[in-house]
Formats: C-alpha cells, structure tokens, sequence
C-alpha cells in the first residue's frame, strides 16, 4: 500500500487551463474515485499521477517520492485502460506477463506471478487463449490481471467498465470491490458514472472545470454536498431545483417565497449564511424526498406527464403549473419524484409535498446554506491510515 499526494497541480494546453490548483491526498489501500461531467479534467488528472502528461507546475509524490518528473514505467503505478489494449497475438497469459518481461524478470517469477493474478481473477482457464476469444468482462479480467502482476504501488484506473453493458457493469463493480479488499492496494478510479462511484469508493472527488469541488464519502457528499453542481451532479434521477427570493431571514432561519407554493420558512440554515432580505437562492429537493399525499408540510398539485416503472421505484414528472423545476434532465419544468407507492394514471392530477428540513438551500454564489444533515443509510467503511 503507498499513499498519493498532489500539491497545487496545474496543466494548461496553450492558453487552456485544465488543471487548476489541484490539492489531494490519498491514504495508503484507499479507493478513490473520481467523478465530473466530460470535459472537467479527471482523465487528465489521471494521465498526470501515471506520468502519460506534464504539469506546468505542481507536487505528484508516489509512496512517499517525488515522481513528478519522472517516466511512466519509474513511477510504481499500473494503469487499466477503457480499451483493454491487449496484444491480439498473444494468448492470456503472455498478455498478462508481458511487463514483467519487459522488466526482464525470471521466467519462473513471470509465471508464477501469472498464475496467482490468474487465481484471484478467477481466469486460470482462460490463460491460453488469444484476447478474440473472450468476451468483453474477460478482456477487462485479463487487463486488470496484467496490472496486478506487476505489483504496483498505485493501480489507475481509465473509465475501465464504460464498454460493458449494463449487467456486466454490476458483475464487474462487484469485482473490483472485492480485487480491491484482496489486494489492499491503493486505487484510483476515474469515471463518468455516478453508481461506479458511489458503489465502490471510500471516498469520491467531485472535478468541474478543473477544479476540485468536494472530496468525501459517498454518502456524505450525497446527503451534504457543497454546493448547487455537487447536488446536481450526484443523484438519479437529479435533484430538483427552483428559484426563490428571501422574504425575511434571522441568523438561523429564513422565509422564502416559492412561485406556485407561496412563502416557506426553512428553520434548517447555517449561521453564516450571509443572506439579505429580497436575494434570489435556489431551493434543492431530491426526487425521494417529495411524498405522495395531501398531508405534508409544503404541498403542491400537479399534472402526471409520464411515469417511468422500474419495478423497485417509480420515477414521475409533474407538470405541476406556477411550480417549475429550472435546468431539469427532461428540457421541460417538471417536476421530478420518485417512489415505491401505486401512483395515478398518467394526465390524472396528484398531491405532492416535502418537508422544509429535506430541501437545500443554496445561496446567490451557488454555495450550500443549509446545515449538514445527518447521513442516511450509511454503511461502515474500512477507516484508512
């Protein structure tokens, strides 16, 4: 196990800066992934810690030394890519052995490495047959199989599962979870897909525009993220926004107006929230947390437009008049729940409804207002050094 440290990295390609200040330090055996809309900057903050690109300025320290100038191959680190990249004309078992022999390791340590990753993969049936032969989840076994040899101090990993499908992405998650409590080895998973990251870190980085935005548990940064684009950007179906204007506010407490609810107090504010009378906030409510009934805190009444059964849950978009979500997945101002209730046929009206303690409130700056909740559901995670 080897810890990661980052100290204020930056990369620019000509006038474009893609990396911005970036600070992060990763624990010996922890899992860390990462997670940001296309175009934030992961795949490159992942190709600078493997040394495949140059920073303009800034610290990569590998197990405890500086590899911020060094090569590829002297940097302790094993990289899985999206492709697989395996050699076509080589069986499994060369494929997996080829960086030890690149390294001009012993034949019998070569084989003897490829027989224990083999094991762990479960593939030792597989060992010689050419890469043509398998399916997709082998390939992805063989190439993490090929990482694993070689013994690493840090395993990377480029959005590995992304051309599996949807079945296989589940088998193989499980996979590297268990790989990953095996091996005791320090991992870092870059990925566009929310599940990956909330399934299998211990801790996720939430990048945007090259930035950092939050770094914490899964759950975590679920129930408390820190500002409008972690909210938006962890969740599915995605948290529900409206606008609202500050009627009255006391160091705890505000009294905002919603349009197509009226005004609502929320007691659930930070003591710094730094807000004024007549401000325009945003006002978060996760699609789990609006109820089906007539009974609740805050109520709305809207139109089913469509409704999506996933057997589990079931998503629903209201139209729900004067009340309108802003920046929604759909295009349109509905509003988005879910739920596990019988639910109405669709164009049929339905009462909805949330409790004030349940919604985020962020201020003008986009910046979380409301008080940390309490995390639900949390399961014990391993603590890491």
């Amino acid at each position: 196990m080897s810890n990661v440290k980052l100290a204020d990295i930056n990369k620019n390609y000509g006038s474009f800066h893609a990396l911005k200040n970036i600070n992060l330090d990763i624990a010996p055996g922890e899992f860390v992934v990462m997670v940001g809309p296309s175009g934030c900057g992961k795949s490159t903050l992942l190709k600078t810690i493997a040394g495949l690109e140059d920073v303009a300025s800034g610290l990569i320290e590998i197990a405890g030394k500086d590899v911020t100038h060094e090569e590829p191959g002297d940097r302790g680190i094993a990289m899985v890519f999206q492709s697989y990249a395996l050699y076509p004309h080589m069986t499994v078992r060369d494929n997996m052995g080829f960086g030890l022999r690149i390294m001009k390791r012993p034949a019998a340590e070569i084989e003897a490495a490829v027989g224990k990753a083999a094991k762990i993969l479960r593939i030792e049936n597989l060992l010689d047959k050419k890469p043509a032969q398998l399916s997709g989840g082998q390939r992805q076994r063989v190439a993490i199989g090929r990482a694993i040899t070689r013994q690493p101090h840090v395993f990377l990993f480029d959005e590995p599962l992304s051309n599996l499908d949807a079945a296989l992405r589940t088998q193989m998650r499980v996979e590297l979870a268990s790989l990953h409590k095996a091996l005791d080895a320090t991992m870092i998973y870059v990925t566009h897909d929310q599940v990956e990251a909330m399934t299998m870190a211990d801790r996720i980085v939430v990048l945007h525009a090259g930035e950092i935005e939050q770094v914490g548990a899964p759950l975590q940064l679920y129930n408390n993220p820190c500002n409008r684009f972690v909210a938006s950007f962890l969740g599915s179906p995605r948290m529900n926004f409206f606008e609202g204007r500050v009627e009255t506010v006391t160091s705890a407490t505000a009294r905002v107006h919603l349009a197509g609810l009226g005004s609502v107090t929320f007691n659930n504010i930070s003591e710094k929230h730094g807000l004024k009378t007549g401000e325009q906030i945003t006002v978060g409510v996760r699609p789990e947390h609006f109820i089906l009934a007539s009974d609740m805190p805050v109520m709305a009444r809207g139109r089913l437009r469509l409704s999506e059964e996933l057997g589990r849950e079931t998503v629903l978009y209201v139209a729900a008049g004067a009340l309108k979500a802003i920046g929604s997945d759909t295009g349109t101002s509905d509003v988005t729940l879910l739920t596990n209730l019988p639910v109405a046929l669709e164009d049929d009206m339905i009462d909805f409804g949330f409790s004030p303690e349940d919604a985020y409130l962020f201020g003008p700056d986009g910046k979380t207002i409301t008080i940390e909740k309490p995390l639900r559901h949390e399961h014990a995670r391993r603590a890491k050094g």
